[in-house]
């Protein structure tokens, strides 16, 4: 039978599933040691060799938790010490019997090991009384401890009456039943005052001694030693006192030795025991404390909620019976009003209340806080019947309460504002609040401060989310056209683009109406397949086109006819200057658009303006901010209900266009031409004319934005200087401002005083940035060689009046004439005399002189014009001394 169970047996073990790899992995990861024994034991030379050869792997860094010295209390056992799960090493404790056959040697053994291995500070101050009490044949023993701060310093009875036989929970006195004794009264008062040792052979006959215990027990106290427990710093921490030495004796001289040799030991134990536990209870407190952290910083979306969590806690963290929040109203000013209170009473089932604004005016609770926001300090008040100098009214809003302590901590916010009040009322242990609990929720209000003022913060901008929803929602529908708007224009019939002029450079709008620059646009899309080719619905452009045009301002320049125009030019150097075969359909459509809306919104100050006046603009945007405002308005066009006009195309259609968009929108910023003519030039030079590349494509769009911008510099003579004109309004509006309201001087393109400038400073602006782009074009292809002509016709024409007016300074107006000077005289007469007709005043006409000739004549025939403001210019200084006045 045996032998049959040992195979069975056998038969068992063998039927047991082998381990997988994983498993066997995981058991040499978890048995190192494992590994080195076996290999010592089986491992042949040439196995060995092998793993000598092998290059360890570099493990990934870890935090290095653990690398400082540990003391001799790992992390381990101190966390489950904490959470009160340590396992106690048993030792075994002599008896009675055997301490008492101990020597004063082996028993002070016997105390030490107590004191390196005992951390409870009750477990070992009991152990130590009884020591104590075998040592010294006395009676019984008590031990009280120092409580309190410097200026209010008590001993409280921590062990009363220990004996060789009575237990730790016999002799412990918790908080509810401990005794308090005032420095200086009693016996072990005065010992703890005074530092010193009493030994007393008849406590009845001392002054000194109560004996109300005596009276309650019926114990006859007859001879009594009492001594002081000092730290390392000699400062006193704890009283001990023996009662009764053996056989009605006296204490001796010996005992008096022995006592206070084993409290020099008991001394040092208890200093390490509290200090380990005021760590416990720190760690706690900042357990607590993160928990919070993270309770407040999880709930930011309702500020009830999260003051309901910081109640919770608070309550929780120093157990009160009470405890309330109030917020304050900071929207007025005077006396402190609280918006709202919270009152958070566990006893009522763990209700919250929120009392009314009547109560809170009344309340005797608010008018505590309040006093704690005016002074702006915490308060803690041990006895509420002994502080009625604070407030007037009465506590008992529930009569089932009654107050008796208050602790009263400010709420501050980010900013070192206090923004309300944590109030708690009454431990439940019956106690007044102390200072480690005035310092625990002194802390606790941080994160209470910090969680409060981010959930405001949050819900401040929900509100202002909200509002602005609003505000788009009713911008959105007044800036979009009217129904009458887009049915005007869809019914209306457009002519041919190439009717309308719409292909020529020489294209002037000014004899237009404003339906016909609809009109025109509306041919330009069509006539370039745009609306057949992206199915947009017809009532969808028309209502699109008009609300482009309504979301400009009526400035002087930099308005719906600026933009229609820079559009027109576009249209014209695509089909007439020959590029539109290096575009596809939705490059095209996108240009075209990109045109229209590039200023939209524009408000007749440059982006240095906005900078300068630190307008919402500029904080929203900092770079090329007019032109990230003018793409961000084109976005809500868009977006507004019926004026999607990419509605059509597929998802990443409508992600390019959108991107081309804004491109061709961005490169209308001058500060960007500059950073980019040299790359295009370098290109153009190298002989390029296909433009395959992305980035060379890119390049060549900015460019064509910049030459459409500024193509009024390359209109006929007679547009040219009217535009000008309008420019130069413009700018001065916005010098006027930075006179009037900045109490600058405005720089000189801006300063209407100096309006007679304006043939040199447009020279300047055409050699310093038409002449190079228009250069640049002409040559990348001869069908835009007419912008590049028009651009140096008009150059000459304000270089003319320019000379004319530097004659006239120069001269004092009576400059030497040439022959030709003679010649143009006449001209000059008629032309002055046509401009002081009183018809409508239009730009001087051109001269019977070509355009390559100096017009010298001409300037003093021009009639003044009363200038208004609109478009911005900025000058530089070029290398050589023109100015240059750049178009932004």
């Amino acid at each position: 039978m045996k032998v049959s169970n040992e195979t069975t047996e056998m038969e068992t073990v063998m039927e047991e599933p082998k381990m997988s790899g994983n498993e066997v992995e995981q058991f040499l990861l978890n048995n190192t040691e494992f590994i080195v024994e076996h290999l010592k034991k089986h491992g042949t030379p040439t196995l060995i060799k092998k793993i000598s050869d092998i290059k360890p792997s570099t493990p990934r860094k870890m935090p290095m938790f653990n690398t400082a010295p540990r003391n001799s209390i790992t992390t381990s056992m101190f966390k489950r010490y904490v959470e009160g799960n340590l396992t106690r090493i048993k030792q075994e404790r002599k008896n009675m019997t055997e301490l008492k056959k101990m020597s004063e040697a082996e028993l002070f053994t016997e105390l030490i090991k107590d004191i390196a291995t005992e951390l409870d500070v009750n477990v070992l101050c009991h152990k130590i009384l009884q020591n104590v009490n075998i040592l010294t044949k006395s009676d019984r023993s008590s031990l009280f401890l120092v409580r309190g701060s410097k200026e209010n310093r008590h001993l409280v009875s921590k062990l009363f009456d220990v004996t060789e036989t009575s237990t730790l929970q016999e002799s412990l006195h918790t908080e509810e039943t401990e005794i308090k004794v005032p420095f200086g009264r009693g016996i072990a008062g005065y010992v703890a005052q005074a530092k010193d040792t009493v030994n007393i052979t008849d406590a009845y006959e001392d002054p000194r001694f109560n004996n109300d215990i005596d009276k309650k027990t019926g114990y006859r106290t007859m001879s009594i030693l009492c001594m002081p427990i000092s730290n390392y710093e000699g400062e006193v921490i704890g009283v001990a006192q023996i009662i009764n030495k053996a056989g009605n004796g006296i204490f001796t001289v010996e005992d008096e030795r022995l006592f206070e040799k084993y409290l020099t030991f008991c001394g040092i134990g208890l200093t390490n025991a509290q200090l380990f536990e005021m760590s416990v209870m720190e760690y706690k407190r900042n357990q607590m404390l993160l928990n919070l952290a993270r309770g407040v910083f999880t709930e930011q979306t309702n500020l009830d909620k999260l003051i309901k969590k910081i109640m919770l806690d608070a309550q929780g963290l120093l157990k009160c019976e009470r405890c309330s929040v109030y917020l304050i109203d900071d929207s007025l000013e005077g006396d402190v009003v609280f918006s709202k209170a919270f009152d958070l009473y566990p006893r009522d089932g763990g209700n919250f209340h929120v009392p009314s604004a009547a109560l809170l005016k009344t309340s005797r609770n608010a008018e505590i806080a309040r006093h704690v926001v005016v002074a702006a300090v915490p308060l803690n008040i041990a006895d509420i019947t002994q502080e009625n100098d604070y407030c007037k009214g009465s506590f008992d809003e529930d009569q089932n309460f009654k107050t008796k302590s208050v602790l009263c901590m400010p709420i501050y916010n980010s900013d070192k504002k206090i923004i309300g009040v944590t109030q708690l009322i009454n431990k439940i242990n019956g106690n007044p609040f102390n200072e480690s609990d005035a310092n625990t929720i002194e802390a606790f209000s941080i994160f209470t401060g910090l969680g409060i003022h981010n959930c405001q913060m949050y819900e401040n901008a929900c509100k202002l989310m909200a509002k602005q929803s609003v505000a788009l929602e009713v911008l959105s529908y007044h800036a979009t056209a009217q129904n009458d708007e887009t049915e005007k224009l869809m019914t209306c019939d457009i002519p041919a683009a190439e009717n309308l002029g719409l292909y020529t450079y020489e294209f002037n709008d000014l004899p237009m109406s404003e339906d016909e620059t609809l009109k025109s646009t509306i041919a330009m899309f069509r006539d370039s397949n745009i609306i057949k080719n992206f199915r947009i619905p017809y009532d969808v452009i028309c209502r699109w086109t008009c609300s482009v045009k309504k979301n400009y301002r009526p400035v002087t320049y930099h308005n719906w006819r600026h933009a229609f125009n820079v559009a027109q030019t576009m249209f014209t150097i695509l089909y007439t200057g020959g590029l539109i075969p290096l575009f596809d359909d939705l490059e095209v459509f996108a240009l075209l658009a990109g045109c229209l809306c590039h200023d939209l919104d524009h408000r007749g100050t440059n982006n240095a303006f906005q900078v300068k006046v630190e307008s919402p603009l500029a904080m929203l945007y900092s770079t090329s901010v007019m032109e990230h405002h003018h793409f961000d308005h084109c976005i809500m066009i868009l977006n507004s209900e019926g004026n999607n006009i990419f509605q059509s195309l597929s998802s990443e259609e409508y992600r390019k266009v959108i991107k081309m968009l804004e491109h061709a929108i961005l490169s209308t910023d001058l500060a960007l031409y500059f950073k980019k003519r040299g790359d295009f030039k370098k290109i153009v030079d190298e002989g390029e004319k296909e433009f395959q590349e992305p980035i060379k494509k890119d390049l060549l769009k900015a460019m064509m934005m910049t030459v459409c911008d500024v193509a009024a510099i390359t209109k006929p003579w007679e547009v040219q200087y009217e535009v000008a004109h309008m420019v130069a309004n413009e700018f001065f509006e916005q010098g006027d401002i930075e006179k009037t309201q900045l109490g600058e001087k405005p720089i000189a393109m801006m300063d209407r005083d100096k309006q007679d400038e304006l043939p040199k400073m447009q020279v300047g602006f055409i050699d310093a940035i038409c002449i190079p782009v228009y250069k640049m074009f002409a040559e990348l292809n001869p069908g835009l060689e007419p912008m590049f002509v028009g651009v140096s016709n008009n150059r000459n024409n304000w270089q003319a009046l320019a000379e004319d007016n530097e004659r006239k300074i120069n001269g004092n107006g009576q400059a030497k004439t040439t022959e030709k000077d003679k010649e143009n005289e006449k001209e000059k007469d008629e032309i002055k005399e046509e401009n002081d007709s009183p018809q409508t005043i239009k730009p001087p006409r051109t001269s019977k002189v070509k355009p390559d000739q100096p017009l010298t004549a001409r300037k003093s025939s021009i009639k003044s014009k009363q200038i208004t403001p609109q478009k911005k210019v900025a000058i530089k200084e070029p290398k050589g001394k023109t100015k240059i006045c750049m178009l932004m």
